[in-house]
């Protein structure tokens, strides 16, 4: 866990308020409560986005203030300000104190501690100066143009922040994470005989910009984003129908995330609107079907040393062999459970109070070859990557558009289809999974999760696998 010192300087060398005399207040606010803590948070953020041989936008924030939550049985009482002051707090404080009025709750246990952390604390703002950043999309602009005569237009960006956030609990408990995260990415648009098609890949991680401005990496990204263009450029409309689908590995996790794994959380559970409700220790998968949340990979998208309620992340196992074990859960909704927390308490920021939400969560390898499992197919699709989706959670029904698919022909890849979205229902297309790839591969580290109203960065994964049968929506006529 972080070192708190390096958060104290922000929260309390640089403010008026004073360590202690805060510890009072939040006492005070949270004496008849069942649980609650003050969150301190400060946030620099930054993006800046080439388009078309000029820099088309930049921008950098500075954002800082706090939230007070007071839980009493199910109700929460939440207050959050821009201002990092005690007098704010201590206002603060007597709004949430109306949650539990009356009441002489026993406040829970505070969160276990470790000493791990799964990333490096360095500021990736300043890892580079802006001209550096400039000159980095123009080389990447520069170079997407000379792959091909088709580009047309190319978009790279980079964007990144670096949050420190700092928890004090009623016992005197307090925690610190600081938190890097960076995203580099690339659009392209190819056109051929009047015809344009687009292509587009992302990469990043809890690290200083470092790791993604190595040539070979940022070209290799580049080369992706040029390689599904030129595919889709090549694209039939897809066909319709009920059919076989092999999922892809990696980026393709987003559909287990969507139409799975937000029935996995825990407030939808506790309220049994989530289709998965009433169905702990059942089969609700096929066998060899394995789903975790993991929390502890280093430098992940997803990755968190602590939560934002001050709990360490872990590798919670959710479906093991088909059998449903666990869910993702947040100290109230675990409480009232009468389950533990698995660190999944998160915000988006001082202004929302935390609920549970997934970090990465992705399917385990099986023990097939992925040339086995296409090859197996007679007549069918390959999805390889996805766009946007719907989900229903209490009835599990989704909705997703591929960005980059195939045909499946007599066990051989076919030809590169346009327009082509799967439609089912998640705990059903749990049970029709017959085969499951030993290619495990997580996304490049894009992904935003939202619930709520509230964004978060989260990964997702798996391994190629094989729906026996599923939706397809086509635009072939």
């Amino acid at each position: 866990m972080t070192d708190l010192g390096k958060t104290d300087e922000l929260f309390f060398s640089r403010t008026d308020m004073d360590r202690v005399r805060l510890e009072g207040i939040v006492d005070d606010a949270l004496a008849s409560a069942d649980d609650g803590e003050l969150f301190l948070e400060y946030r620099q953020s930054e993006s800046v986005v080439f388009d078309d041989g000029k820099v088309k936008s930049a921008a950098f924030d500075t954002s800082q203030g706090f939230g007070l939550r007071a839980v009493s049985g199910e109700a929460t009482g939440y207050s959050h300000a821009s201002e990092l002051s005690e007098d704010a707090i201590r206002r603060a404080s007597d709004t949430v104190k109306a949650v539990s009025r009356g009441r002489n709750g026993k406040m829970g246990d505070g969160p276990s501690r470790t000493n791990h952390t799964l990333y490096a604390d360095a500021n990736p703002l300043t890892s580079m100066d802006f001209e550096a950043k400039v000159a980095l999309l123009g080389e990447m602009d520069a170079y997407a143009r000379s792959r091909d005569p088709l580009v047309k237009q190319v978009s790279a960006s980079m964007s990144g922040e670096w949050q420190a956030v700092q928890i004090i609990r009623a016992d005197g408990e307090r925690m610190a994470d600081v938190r890097p995260l960076v995203r580099l990415g690339v659009s392209v648009i190819v056109e051929k005989d009047g015809r344009m098609e687009t292509g587009s890949h992302g990469i990043g991680g809890r690290t200083a910009y470092d790791p993604y401005i190595e040539p070979g990496v940022w070209k290799a990204a580049i080369d992706e984003a040029l390689r599904q263009a030129l595919v889709n450029l090549e694209s039939v409309p897809a066909p319709a129908g009920e059919v076989p689908v092999v999922l892809g590995p990696g980026w393709p996790g987003i559909l287990l995330h969507e139409a799975i794994g937000h029935g996995l959380e825990g407030d939808f559970n506790r309220k049994g609107t989530s289709a998965f409700s009433e169905l702990m220790g059942k089969k609700v998968a096929a066998p060899g079907v394995t789903i975790v949340d993991d929390g502890v990979i280093d430098d992940r998208r997803g990755s968190l040393s602590i939560d934002d309620e001050g709990t360490p992340t872990e590798n919670t196992p959710l479906i093991e062999d088909g059998i449903l074990t666990g869910f993702m859960q947040d100290r109230m909704n675990a409480r009232l459970m009468g389950m533990k927390p698995t660190g999944n308490g998160r915000r988006q920021s001082y202004a929302h109070a935390p609920i549970p939400r997934m970090t990465n969560t992705y399917m385990l390898n099986g023990d097939t070859e992925p040339e086995e499992i296409l090859s197996s197919v007679k007549d069918g699709i390959y999805a390889v990557n996805f766009g946007g989706g719907q989900v229903d959670i209490t009835s599990g029904k989704f909705v997703f558009s591929c960005t980059e698919a195939y045909t499946i022909e007599n066990g051989k890849i076919g030809a590169p289809v346009k327009g082509a979205t799967l439609i089912g229902n998640g705990p059903d297309v749990l049970t029709r999974v017959s085969r499951v790839g030993n290619d495990l591969a997580m996304d490049p580290g894009i992904g935003t999760c939202g619930k709520d109203g509230q964004g978060v960065p989260v990964g997702v994964g798996q391994p190629t696998l094989l729906i026996d049968s599923i939706t397809v929506g086509g635009t072939a006529v």
